[in-house]
């Protein structure tokens, strides 16, 4: 079975090369894989991700889910009642091979938030199969499991097996996120996120200060207004390709 991870892995890396780069606009669905503590970072630290859902990428390559990104940790200040952490993820490790990516920060969702994304409103039922889960989406979609990602009566893309999304990106009026790029629209893979997830989930005294987007460019800045910046290794996050 391992072997067979190795070999689907490595199998879409020239199609992946062939385009050089992750095309702008591109989402990336992931879970931290280690812990971002302000008290305990330093500058240069890496910090590491798991892809969650295969990532659709321009003519129909794909990175697997199980793909590294790879960031590290830009800066770190920790004051009396104040804290600021900032981040780059810039790199997606496929096989041996590292590929450069540039990115910011669309939504990031606590631990307890991924965990309970993944649980029916009703709770676990012994006589209904997983796949046949209705389950709500970070962000307030509901996930028809093996079947659509529905916002109210309207339907944004589909369910994919296991705990997946393939949707279009959407953004709330005034959200500082935005919406697919016209050079970029096909479906993204969201994984537990709704299509207009957008921000901090489960955070309730952090602040994204930074983005990304702007200048300095793929700089993601937190900032704690009550004790230290903890974020749990198990959180999720989608970046998104500059």
């Amino acid at each position: 079975m391992k072997h067979l991870m190795i070999i689907a892995l490595l199998a879409i890396t020239p199609a992946l090369l062939a385009q050089e780069s992750v095309s702008r606009g591109t989402i990336l669905p992931v879970k931290l894989t280690t812990a971002v503590r302000s008290d305990k970072a330093r500058p240069g630290q890496i910090v590491s991700a798991r892809v969650m859902q295969d990532v659709p990428l321009a003519g129909g390559a794909r990175i697997k889910a199980g793909a590294k990104v790879l960031g590290h940790v830009v800066a770190v200040t920790n004051d009396a009642n104040r804290a600021k952490i900032s981040l780059r993820f810039d790199m997606i490790a496929i096989g041996n091979r590292k590929i450069p990516v540039t990115t910011n920060l669309r939504a990031l969702a606590s631990m307890l938030e991924i965990e309970e994304a993944q649980v029916p409103q009703a709770g676990p039922d012994r006589g209904t199969s997983e796949f046949d889960w209705n389950t709500e989406q970070i962000g307030g979609e509901a996930d028809y499991h093996g079947s659509v990602i529905a916002q109210g009566l309207h339907v944004v893309g589909e369910s994919v097996p296991v705990n997946g999304a393939l949707v279009e990106i959407s953004a709330k009026q005034g959200s500082m996120c935005r919406a697919n790029l016209d050079d970029n629209r096909r479906l993204q893979a969201t994984w537990l996120f709704a299509s207009d997830a957008c921000g901090l989930y489960g955070f309730p005294n952090l602040t994204l200060t930074h983005a990304g987007r702007t200048a300095p460019v793929g700089e993601i800045m937190l900032t704690s207004d009550k004790g230290k910046v903890n974020i749990r290794a198990g959180s999720g996050m989608l970046l998104r390709a500059n």
